[in-house]
């Protein structure tokens, strides 16, 4: 007779719990307002590790949590949101919830960057009145789900070179533009919303220069396909879109989007928030790694115990402490309007780099359950392998500093 296999033989580990690791006491002065986004943020995920390890399995993206999160209010990240009566976070409270749901989980964590700092953030500061009181409330809500389209499949760290083009026909006030080009690696891309489209435009008073479309995912000539087969932020679904002879009406162009210097002030504005989600799978890491440290035994006691691990503790928390500086020093500047590029593209440069080096790290303390994604640092290793990619690769976050240090731009 064959037997099932006895599971009580294997024993679990309480990794998920989080411990709000804060050796320096970084954040323990922060204002009330901002520590009650924070905690919204934490009620907000609390329970999810299971659900989010489930769908990163099966590659499933809950748009539910992200309109549950639009219910909250906390993925506006940082948006002025006050004209349709929602606070508007600081950006402390953003970099917060930003942390906050990348420690729950890096897909879930892109997907609110995607609605709230990308897609919200554009509408919000480039698009006309009627286009705010058409889709503002919605985007901050969840209801709809919108997209941010620069990247193409020929144009990543390059975006400035894209070749999607919008020719106008008609004039400008009355006519129409239509649009015929690709894009990838699109968050929202293929939810069925609205995606905001970054195109050259050909005619007419800004010939050449590039602007940003609204565009309906219903519309004709608008086709797009969930990317398969990711090995990262495999519970947010991001597509490949075509344009086919899509046509728009003239209102559709965000007016205040007027070269690709406006789609850059927006990745600036997100850059930040890539550094405060290294901070969130960080964290998570370093808290797995502890945790495991202290229930795991092996020569007859907990691994803890072990001269070899605490210093491995010692580093990856003293790396996690430089992280906690490095966002929470750039973003008061942020609030106070001080903060440049080159510093925003330093923070992520920085904490990016940190985090892949405190996951590997955590990954071997747990030995071999550190494949296991319910150990959840296998998930969160693979997922800091985006956010080190995206708004801008390591090389290019160092020629953006090298050029500020120096003077002498290295970009070809």
């Amino acid at each position: 007779m064959t037997h099932a296999p006895d599971s009580s033989v294997d024993p679990t580990y309480d990794v998920a719990t989080a411990l709000d690791l804060d050796y320096y006491g970084v954040f323990t002065d922060l204002p009330e307002a901002d520590k009650r986004w924070w905690a919204a943020a934490r009620e907000f995920g609390t329970g999810l590790e299971q659900r989010m390890t489930e769908y990163w399995e099966k590659a499933e993206y809950p748009t539910d949590l992200v309109r549950e999160a639009g219910r909250l209010g906390i993925f506006t990240d940082g948006v002025d949101v006050s004209e349709i009566g929602q606070e508007t976070l600081s950006p402390m409270a953003a970099g917060l919830v930003n942390m906050e749901t990348s420690r729950i989980d890096g897909s879930l964590g892109t997907a609110l960057a995607v609605q709230g700092g990308l897609a919200l953030r554009t509408l919000a500061l480039f698009g006309s009145p009627e286009q705010k009181g058409q889709y503002l409330a919605d985007l901050a809500s969840g209801q709809v789900l919108g997209a941010f389209a620069l990247t193409e499949p020929e144009h990543g760290s390059d975006s400035v070179s894209l070749e999607t083009t919008a020719e106008l026909r008609g004039d400008e006030q009355t006519g129409s533009y239509v649009i015929n080009g690709a894009k990838k690696w699109i968050g929202n891309g293929a939810s069925g919303g609205v995606t905001f489209t970054w195109a050259r435009v050909s005619g007419g008073e800004y010939d050449g220069q590039v602007r940003c479309f609204l565009v309906p995912q219903q519309t004709p000539g608008y086709r797009a396909e969930v990317i398969q087969h990711k090995a990262s932020l495999r519970a947010i679904h991001q597509a490949l879109i075509q344009y086919e002879d899509l046509e728009v009406p003239a209102d559709a162009v965000l007016p205040g989007a007027k070269s690709f210097k406006d789609a850059a002030t927006v990745l600036f504005a997100t850059r930040l928030g890539v550094a405060w989600s290294a901070v969130g799978h960080a964290a998570a890491c370093v808290e797995a790694a502890l945790s495991y440290a202290k229930q795991r035994k092996q020569f007859s006691k907990p691994i803890g115990a072990h001269q070899l691990v605490q210093e491995r503790l010692t580093f990856m928390v003293s790396e996690l402490t430089s992280m906690q500086l490095h966002v929470k020093r750039v973003t008061e500047l942020d609030a106070a309007g001080q903060l440049s590029g080159p510093q925003a593209s330093m923070a992520k440069y920085h904490n990016t780099r940190k985090a892949r080096q405190i996951a590997q790290m955590a990954r071997d303390m747990l030995g071999g359950n550190g494949i296991l994604l319910s150990n959840k640092v296998a998930r969160h290793m693979a997922d800091i392998e985006s956010a080190h990619t995206y708004e801008g690769t390591e090389s290019v976050q160092s020629l953006i500093i090298g050029r500020d240090l120096t003077g002498y731009s290295a970009f070809a």
